[in-house]
């Protein structure tokens, strides 16, 4: 796992957010679609808001690395198997040497932006428009923040998936 990888996915919300919901982009149809005002922003903890979603970015780019190195899937079925903890056991040396001939497979920004835009349409679209039906917000509240996560879950897995 690459941990910096990881770690500059998690800022991906926070920069795309900051283009996306800029009154000059998106912001404004925003506000006006989720009812939120000037003065709602002003007196908000942005120390708060940044600071949880930099953490959620970071809970966020370790699910999108399950989802977009497949390599990592191997482990999780073998991790049990006491014989993967003697590094010359048969297991071990069969997954190193699956590894030294497929660990670098679908590896690429492309393959990993991919799988984080069907995740951001097949994960996070389904979840925010259940949320804003019951909240009782607009079509267009909803193609504006499923937009926003379809983006910043496209960069994360092309990101983590590039940087092996």
């Amino acid at each position: 796992m690459n941990f910096i990888a990881i770690a500059v996915a998690s800022l991906i919300p926070l920069l795309v957010g900051a283009i996306w919901y800029n009154p000059k982009v998106l912001g404004t149809a925003w506000m006006r679609e989720a009812d939120v005002s000037e003065e709602k922003i002003k007196n908000a903890n942005m120390l708060v808001i940044f600071g949880t979603t930099l953490l959620l970015g970071i809970f966020l780019s370790f699910a999108m690395y399950t989802i977009v190195i497949h390599q990592s899937h191997i482990y999780s079925t073998l991790m049990n198997e006491t014989a993967l903890q003697d590094p010359n056991s048969e297991l071990s040396l069969w997954v190193q040497e699956f590894m030294n001939k497929y660990g670098q497979n679908f590896r690429t920004f492309k393959h990993g932006a991919f799988h984080g835009t069907i995740s951001g349409i097949l994960l996070a679209t389904p979840v925010l428009t259940i949320n804003a039906l019951f909240e009782r917000k607009s079509f267009k509240y909803i193609l504006i923040n499923a937009g926003f996560w379809t983006i910043c879950m496209a960069l994360m897995g092309g990101i983590i998936c590039a940087y092996a």
